[in-house]
């Protein structure tokens, strides 16, 4: 199921898990997304090419997801430092393996820049190729705070726009904290012409050392409701789980209150605190 069907009208909260390939132990990945299959994700997305290093495709991982656990899989593709011809290559082993959807990314420049090629710049130059080469359904992601490279947010939605005019069908958010963002987030978008689904991105806390390199790596505020509670349990990593579990039910219990079309959890390749998050809202999904 493409991601136009998946996100059609009339349907229920649709929810999606996003997982990384493992360095060691990948049969636990497969144990933890066994735990959150009971919960029917549309899509689980599988990331790739960290500090542009996408030389090779996990294709391994891709498959085992698909046919061994029966997920409807979307793998990460990133650009940065490859050329059209290495695209073109992945993109047909793709589609050879039944894959319908792609988050479509730039990626993280590296720092020496000199070992790049550039055949693309742009993750709307990859969406275009993409959009002209294969039948796949094409997401991309979105900043309720503006992406880190990005001088203010008017830029990064202009951005976004160009993404959207390429060929992309959903938006997932990178994590945030605070609801208020991601809603003003969603009117400004609108507001520029954007209108396909905009699906937040939701990373439960599981330790203050886990927040503290995301908020270091990206624009991303912390409220101080939650900075009063860091350091009220500093000291109990226990009590900062039980602590990033009951923010996350209500973090998503209001957005399902504002009618989002679906949660996108980043996992950490860990099920628990999802799936807690999602066991106390089954009321409302």
């Amino acid at each position: 199921m493409n991601l136009q069907e998946i996100y059609s009208e009339n349907q229920k909260t649709i929810l999606s898990f996003e997982v990384f390939p493992p360095d060691t132990e990948i049969e636990s990945l497969y144990g933890e997304l066994a735990k959150l299959k009971k919960y029917s994700p549309a899509l689980i997305s599988l990331t790739y090419g960290a500090a542009g290093k996408n030389k090779e495709f996990s294709t391994g991982i891709l498959t085992q997801l698909k046919d061994r656990m029966n997920f409807n899989v979307m793998p990460h593709f990133t650009c940065i430092c490859n050329s059209k011809a290495t695209v073109e290559k992945n993109l047909a082993i793709i589609e050879k393996l039944g894959v319908e959807n792609i988050l479509a990314l730039r990626g993280d420049i590296p720092e020496d820049k000199t070992l790049c090629n550039y055949d693309f710049r742009y993750a709307n130059e990859l969406i275009e190729f993409i959009k002209h080469k294969t039948n796949l359904s094409i997401a991309s992601a979105g900043y309720p705070e503006g992406h880190i490279e990005s001088p203010d947010l008017k830029t990064d939605i202009e951005n976004l726009k160009r993404k959207v005019d390429a060929g992309a069908s959903v938006i997932y958010t990178q994590l945030f904290f605070d609801n208020n963002k991601f809603f003003s987030y969603v009117e400004k978008v609108r507001k520029a012409g954007i209108n396909i689904p905009v699906i937040p991105g939701i990373m439960p806390v599981l330790s203050v050392k886990q927040v503290n390199k995301m908020t270091g790596l990206a624009r991303i505020s912390i409220p101080d409701k939650m900075k009063k509670n860091f350091e009220k349990y500093k000291n109990s990593p226990e009590d900062i789980k039980k602590f990033g579990t009951e923010y996350g039910t209500c973090q998503c219990a209001e957005l399902l209150d504002n009618k989002v079309k679906g949660l996108h959890f980043f996992t950490l390749n860990k099920a628990r605190a999802a799936s807690e998050i999602l066991d106390n809202l089954k009321e409302k999904l």
